[in-house]
């Protein structure tokens, strides 16, 4: 097989403080869409949060990035985030819908063009 034929390594990563009440249904609807596992990482200073990208918890990471930030207003920090579900309802985590396409944009280049 050749590199231009495999799929591109992807990392997930869910920041978190301690007993945040969303981690569960974070990780819950995770493992709904996909089987690439995800590491989870306690942040507790504002120090870490900003060195990791953390704008609430939780925050998902794919290879990096969060793919639901919104644009360069999200400040990091340590404390609670709600996202917004495809009928502008506040939830604890995106939906399946919204984590499918997030992985999508991070695996497949040409689909961040077509959205």
């Amino acid at each position: 097989m050749t590199s231009s034929n495999r799929q591109p390594a992807v990392t997930i990563e869910v920041l978190h403080v301690p007993d945040c009440p969303n981690l569960i249904p974070m990780l819950d609807r995770l493992r709904e869409v996909t089987d690439i596992p995800a590491t989870t990482r306690e942040v507790t200073t504002d120090a870490e949060a900003a060195a990791r990208g953390m704008t609430g918890s939780p925050t998902l990471l794919i290879n990096g990035v969060d793919p639901f930030a919104l644009g360069t207003s999200g400040e990091c920090s340590i404390a609670c985030r709600l996202y917004r579900d495809e009928n502008n309802q506040i939830v604890p985590a995106p939906s399946a819908d919204q984590f499918r396409a997030a992985l999508t944009r991070a695996t497949d280049p040409d689909e961040s063009e077509r959205l």
